[in-house]
């Protein structure tokens, strides 16, 4: 796969911090709410970031740094070079003894990503995307190829607060009556990493402003696996751009018109 000097840093990065998470995994954690009742972190979120923004500092220290945790960037730089870092993507899952979680990293050059890397230890899978394209440990990937609406399994990554249910509401009835089922994974960048590898057949968030640590990584996996990945107004999706549409592009139209009609009903 790409040689890249970065890519290379990303992978090592992300399996270093992914090794930490994991062997912390289903031990006791100091937990803290950040926000609400579901937003939380544990002091191995924090080392973990620490642990991969030390591996790329080793290699490149005047790289611009995006991260979840503490005081790094929270909005990717419009130049430059740039690594954007979720250590544990799925702490909610992580905190409960659930596999369901991720250490990811991308980085980026002018907002556009050279490499993406997604390690989800407790499943045994590593994703990684670079210009010569996207391998799941080691194998090459690609989205499915499923057209049939009515077979497709779409996946929901909304926050179940009580701002969201008209959206969540509305999104579940369209999708049950247009679509096959609707799962929800409760880590964005392993949704989107599925999506990439064929197990789903579209994702759907109607976040306004989703965060890059959350997104770009996975977004990266799906449109080098052959995806389609837009904003709700159907725009080529970047950072910053309202909400996320990503779908196998077998039957885009459909996912993103659901996605819109539950996006108004929360307004």
């Amino acid at each position: 796969m790409d040689t890249d000097p970065r890519t290379e840093v990303a992978i090592d990065a992300a399996k270093r911090g992914a090794d930490h998470a994991s062997a912390r995994f289903r031990t006791e954690l100091d937990i803290e709410q950040k926000g609400d009742a579901i937003d939380l972190v544990t002091e191995v979120d924090r080392e973990t970031q620490r642990r991969v923004i030390s591996t790329i500092r080793e290699r490149f220290p005047d790289d611009a740094v995006v991260g979840e945790e503490e005081d790094e960037l929270k909005t990717v730089p419009e130049s430059g070079y740039a690594w954007i870092i979720d250590p544990i993507d799925g702490t909610q899952n992580y905190t409960r003894g659930a596999r369901e979680w991720v250490t990811s990293v991308a980085v980026v050059k002018d907002q556009t990503p050279i490499a993406a890397v997604n390690v989800s230890p407790e499943t045994g899978d590593t994703y990684i995307a670079t210009e010569e394209g996207v391998e799941r440990n080691g194998r090459p990937i690609s989205v499915n190829d499923e057209s049939n609406t009515s077979a497709f399994l779409v996946s929901s990554t909304l926050r179940y607060q009580d701002g969201d249910r008209p959206g969540i509401e509305r999104l579940a009835g369209d999708i049950f009556g247009t679509f096959g089922e609707m799962r929800k994974l409760g880590t964005t960048q392993l949704t989107l990493s599925r999506l990439a590898d064929g197990s789903i057949d579209a994702v759907v968030g109607l976040d306004e402003h989703p965060n890059a640590w959350d997104t770009v990584a996975g977004v990266y996996l799906v449109k080098r696996a052959g995806g389609t990945v837009t904003d709700l107004h159907g725009n080529n999706w970047g950072p910053g751009q309202p909400g996320l549409v990503a779908s196998n592009g077998r039957a885009h139209d459909e996912v993103l018109e659901a996605a819109q009609a539950a996006f108004e009903a929360t307004q």
